[in-house]
């Protein structure tokens, strides 16, 4: 099982594909898509979609796992990552990729086992969890590693149930 983990956002969209191999994760790939404020919405939208379908092309991932848009003191950037989601949620379904979505939250328990942990932690318990000498930078990548590991787990506790 191939899982793109995607930290979506407009001026940055992280990826990470992910497997499990003896038993331990193993971290495949991981990046970021950029774009540019300057550059009108539609087509910040569509550079993002033709760079997530590269992706999943390259890659044939068999699951993508994707971070929730959550409520945000600032209106502006919910609103942007949550356009960012809409588009990695429909490359996917054309693609005919299942989409599973999870909290934040569940994210850094997942990866941490504290629901509270900042980026630092995430970073680093990345980089040891899939036994990385340092973390992918940006922090973009590492997330969207995390959100791949996050799924990875999921789909082991499903199966031993």
């Amino acid at each position: 099982m191939f899982v793109l983990g995607i930290d979506p956002g407009l001026t940055r969209t992280g990826y990470g594909v992910a497997t499990r191999a003896a038993g331990r994760p193993r971290a495949v790939m991981a990046g970021v898509i950029r774009t540019s404020s300057e550059d009108s919405i539609e087509l910040r939208l569509a550079t993002l979609a033709h760079e997530l379908r590269a992706v999943i092309e390259e890659h044939r991932p068999t699951a993508v796992a994707l971070e929730t848009v959550f409520t945000n003191r600032n209106r502006q950037t919910a609103i942007s990552v949550g356009r960012a989601s809409g588009v990695a949620l429909l490359v996917a379904g054309e693609a005919g990729v299942p989409v599973t979505e999870y909290t934040p939250t569940a994210i850094k328990l997942a990866v941490t086992g504290s629901g509270s942990a900042d980026k630092q932690a995430m970073q680093q318990m990345v980089a040891r969890r899939y036994g990385l000498k340092e973390a992918p930078r940006p922090a973009d990548a590492a997330d969207a590693l995390g959100i791949a590991l996050c799924h990875l787990q999921s789909i082991n506790l499903r199966q031993s149930s």
